[in-house]
């Protein structure tokens, strides 16, 4: 899944990209509320990670323009004040949740996921495709009653297919939701992963579930 994280303190945001990308989530980094709402507003994503003060735009007006705008990408609010006063003015501008800092990164995730799943009826907590069966929070997969191992990137590869199941996915739109904004390298990387997808959860059984849609790119078969 693709996350947006909008903080102004350098060291944070580079530690909870760190952290999100490990866990296999595409992560774009805004520095302050300008470049933030611009790529809220340009891009889109799962999830947005938003700190209260930043330069430009703070997130509470961040926040408030995107939902008047009618963009209404889950919203996780951080902020270092405290009291339910805070909290209170962030969910009333539109945010659907709220951390205060210092907090542990294995709750962040936590809500994240929460988020993600309460953001869209077609996000279930885990993902079944014919005997292939997909549990983001455990990152876990299974072919029938076989645990297959996947990287994280391998796994988000899976998941977004997964979650697109009986339609196809182009190598752009993978490299969008599962690398990042910036990401400049070679599309055929898409190729790679893909490759080791079906080396590790179709061929071992006999199965053609990744399928290649000539010029669109990929699709999971719910019948392969």
């Amino acid at each position: 899944m693709k996350i947006l994280v909008v903080e102004d303190d350098k060291r944070l945001a580079a530690t909870v990209k760190r952290g999100l990308e490990q866990e296999g989530y595409a992560v774009d980094v805004a520095l302050d509320g300008t470049d933030g709402r611009w790529m809220a507003t340009e891009q889109e994503y799962d999830a947005i990670v938003l700190d209260v003060m930043l330069p430009g735009v703070n997130g509470y007006r961040l926040c408030a323009g995107l939902r008047e705008a009618g963009n209404w990408t889950p919203i996780l609010m951080l902020t270092a004040k405290r009291g339910e006063y805070d909290e209170a003015e962030a969910l009333d501008t539109g945010a659907d949740d709220f951390l205060s800092k210092p907090f542990s990164f294995v709750v962040l995730l936590a809500r994240l996921r929460a988020l993600v799943r309460r953001g869209s009826g077609e996000r279930p907590a885990v993902i079944e495709v014919g005997d292939l069966r997909l549990d983001p929070a455990a990152h876990q997969c299974l072919r029938g009653e076989v645990d297959v191992p996947l990287s994280p990137r391998e796994f988000a590869v899976l998941e977004y297919l997964a979650r697109r199941a009986g339609s196809a996915v182009s190598k752009r739109e993978l490299l969008e939701h599962v690398w990042d904004f910036a990401f400049d390298g070679d599309d055929n990387i898409v190729e790679v992963y893909v490759r080791r997808l079906r080396r590790k959860v179709d061929e071992p059984f006999d199965r053609a579930t990744i399928q290649t849609v000539r010029g669109a790119g990929y699709r999971i078969d719910v019948d392969a």
